[in-house]
């Protein structure tokens, strides 16, 4: 039994050994070149200027006029795949592989030479009547996110929920309050002129489909963008003044809808500001006079885009380096003009000569960036840059799903940082500096606030903000010592009212009711005052109070952002909280 053991092992050795020697080496990787050398063609020849990058990194230059380019350093040379991509404005982005394994470039004098990338051109126009994005079981935004890291995010921002959960806007646009009761109906007296609501009904507050039962209104352009199918220069249409176009075709839940869609949006429109509808806008057009939008032509009437013909998809994005056919680089994305059809809005104008004149500026968000410091482009910021900040994530796409690395910095947050998601940023808005002084029996109180971190007017865009400085002065006991001087808080301000401090807001009067503030600003309006702290500028303020015979004072002072008029919040039933914005307790 011992032999046969000691014959058996070796034998085994043998046809092991036999069995190792039939396996293949593994090819050897050849690094790659340092340097590659190629040329940029479309479909008439080279490209001249084509943006050319190593994929993944900051490596990129520009081809010269005959479309030749020359890439060297960062991401070249090692033994991994490396991807070089091509950009030119109206064009698809192309790229080309050089893979150590397979050597698929020619090689001239230790340089990858004669690389060829094609660029594939877009396709002209604008194909209103596009299918938006889906897959198999999901569509818009969440087909986007089987793929993208980003999705999550955009589900937390308000540009989610501009057609279903902005409560605020929906109540106004319904004329109802949260519970869904409707205000009373419009009156009108016998020169034609809107009545004042009566006190012996319950009022609710104004609402645009109140005052106008047949019109969906241009609401839509902005809140609805995929509601319709028509040219985006279909006025008619979008602002629902000789059709009723868009409540029909709108697919939203009490939201402009008179029945069953009838185009198969299958609730798309539901998701208001989409992934694909953001990736798909081109250009704004802006009046080269003013830099504006024009007048009378929100969101969509004032956009281009570039919706591809069914079964062709195009996606605008702002990295120069992809490799995906559907997609194509648009430095536009990254800047605030992209941002001002829906952020610049003046209605109530006249229509004469196929041009808009007069009307009220109702938002302005963007025309107060434009008008300040931080439009410059070298020394300011864009409203990405403080709304959409970039992270630290390397990925986009998901990396099991083909994401490609980046340095960090490259990926922006979709969340879109605002008062409803983020108190650093309403935090950071504005400063606060606070000197009291004792003088005899009272303590003087100054306080400056400088609109130094926000690119625009605070409070901005829907004229139902404001914000409010509350000063006080108390006792040891807690007793708020007597005001001797300073302003007091205007009747609007509510709760506050009366109170030692300022209000900084858009104050609205509507010229038939004469109600001021008012938030049915699709009536005529008129600016009665604008006293909110626009961008770089300083506010000072100053207050007396008596001190008590212990000479003991306490100050406390607070800015404080509210969403909406105290009057107009409570015929609503809001309960939205406000943000405290700055506070300061100091005993001089």
């Amino acid at each position: 039994m011992g032999l046969a053991g000691v014959v058996v092992l070796p034998a085994l050795l043998i046809v092991l050994a036999a069995c190792a020697s039939d396996v293949t080496a593994p090819p050897t990787r050849e690094p790659l070149p340092t340097t590659v050398t190629g040329q940029v063609v479309g479909e008439k020849g080279p490209i001249a200027g084509a943006l050319v990058s190593v994929q993944g990194t900051l490596n990129r230059v520009t081809a010269d006029a005959n479309g030749i380019f020359t890439l060297h350093g960062e991401g070249l040379g090692g033994t991994l795949p490396v991807t070089i991509t091509a950009w030119s404005d109206d064009h698809y982005q192309g790229w080309v592989m050089l893979d150590p394994m397979l050597r698929n470039w020619q090689s001239q004098d230790g340089k990858a030479a004669g690389l060829e990338v094609m660029l594939r051109p877009l396709i002209a126009g604008d194909n209103h009547k596009y299918t938006w994005f889906k897959t198999e079981d999901k569509e818009g935004s969440a087909a986007c996110g089987e793929c993208h890291r980003e999705y999550p995010e955009w589900q937390a921002d308000a540009h989610s929920k501009t057609a279903t959960a902005s409560h605020r806007f929906l109540n106004l646009y319904n004329g109802t309050n949260l519970e869904g009761k409707k205000t009373q109906p419009i009156q009108y007296s016998n020169d034609g002129k809107i009545m004042p609501a009566d006190p012996a009904l319950p009022d609710y507050g104004p609402g645009f489909r109140i005052d106008n039962p047949e019109r969906p209104g241009n609401c839509s352009t902005c809140h609805t963008p995929l509601a319709m199918k028509v040219e985006t220069t279909n006025t008619c249409a979008w602002s629902g003044c000789h059709t009723g176009l868009t409540a029909e075709r709108a697919s939203t839940q009490g939201y402009m809808i008179r029945g069953a869609s009838s185009t198969g949006l299958m609730g798309i429109a539901e998701e208001g500001i989409t992934c694909e509808f953001c990736h798909q806008i081109q250009s704004v057009n802006l009046d080269p006079a003013t830099g504006l939008p024009y007048p009378d032509q929100p969101g969509i009437m004032s956009m281009q885009l570039r919706r591809p013909p069914d079964g062709e998809k195009l996606f605008f994005g702002s990295l120069a380096d992809g490799s995906t056919k559907t997609i194509s680089y648009l430095p536009f994305l990254s800047s605030s003009q992209f941002c001002s059809a829906c952020h610049y809005g003046v209605l109530g104008g006249v229509v004469s000569n196929m041009k808009v004149t007069g009307g009220t500026t109702i938002y302005n968000s963007y025309g107060e960036w434009l008008n300040s410091p931080w439009s410059d482009p070298k020394t300011g910021k864009t409203c990405q840059q403080c709304h959409m900040p970039t992270q630290e994530t390397p990925y986009s796409v998901y990396p099991n799903k083909g994401g490609v690395a980046r340095p960090a910095g490259q990926y922006h947050n979709h969340t879109m940082t605002g008062p409803s998601n983020s108190q650093a940023l309403m935090w950071n808005a504005v400063t606060m500096k606070v000197d009291a002084q004792r003088d005899g029996n009272a303590v003087h109180v100054k306080v400056d606030l400088t609109n130094d971190r926000t690119g625009h007017a605070v409070p901005t865009d829907a004229p139902i903000r404001s914000v409010m400085l509350v000063v006080e002065a108390r006792d040891a006991n807690g007793n708020l010592l007597v005001r001797q001087e300073g302003p007091t808080l205007p009747e609007w301000a509510g709760d506050y009212a009366g109170k030692a401090g300022k209000g900084f807001a858009k104050i609205l009067r509507d010229t038939n009711t004469n109600e001021a503030p008012t938030a049915a600003y699709w009536r005529q309006v008129e600016l009665v005052e604008d006293t909110r702290l626009m961008p770089l500028k300083t506010d000072s303020s100053s207050y007396a109070f008596a001190l008590p015979q212990d000479g003991q004072a306490t100050i406390s002072v607070k800015l404080i952002w509210r969403p909406a008029f105290q009057k107009l919040a409570q015929q609503k039933g809001w309960s939205d909280p406000d943000i405290v914005m700055q506070e300061l307790t100091l005993q001089p």
